[in-house]
């Protein structure tokens, strides 16, 4: 299925409901550290209800040890900034879908990492900075899902 990578989340709340995400749709979730919270904080296990359990999360200590770990072979960096629209892509199962911290966004360096294949935009109001980080990787997961014919799923 697909990978959700989130590099050095900060918000709890966030994350908790992406291990929610990746339970449902059968997705993995993988953080680069440092977060900015611990797995004890009730915030997180709030938001993730009973699916922690449920759902496949990957903590790396870095970016390095992430891209070693999931040897992608094809990196979707979302970005507010990113040249292809989520819609263009072509998904395919094993993708992974990286998203920046909730207060930055992701690091230039990251944006154009030989590692990127391609960055990909959200589209939004003009003048407006960015949409929540879980609300934008649940958007980009079912999109992904969708064209794969929600493999898996009850339908």
């Amino acid at each position: 299925m697909f990978r959700i990578l989130f590099h050095t989340p900060e918000i709890p709340g966030n994350t908790g409901n992406a291990i929610r995400l990746a339970a449902i749709t059968g997705a993995e979730l993988h953080l680069v550290e440092p977060l900015g919270f611990d797995f004890s904080d009730a915030k997180l296990r709030r938001a993730g209800l009973d699916y922690h359990d449920l759902a496949v999360v990957t903590v790396h200590k870095d970016i390095d040890a992430a891209w070693a770990a999931l040897k992608p072979e094809r990196v979707f960096a979302f970005t507010a900034d990113g040249e292809t629209t989520y819609t263009d892509i072509r998904y395919r199962a094993g993708d992974i879908l990286l998203f920046g911290p909730e207060s930055v966004g992701l690091p230039e360096e990251l944006k154009n990492s030989p590692q990127v294949t391609s960055r990909v935009r959200l589209p939004m109001m003009p003048a407006l900075r960015s949409l929540n980080l879980a609300n934008a990787a649940s958007i980009a997961v079912y999109e992904a899902w969708r064209q794969n014919g929600f493999a898996g799923a009850k339908l």
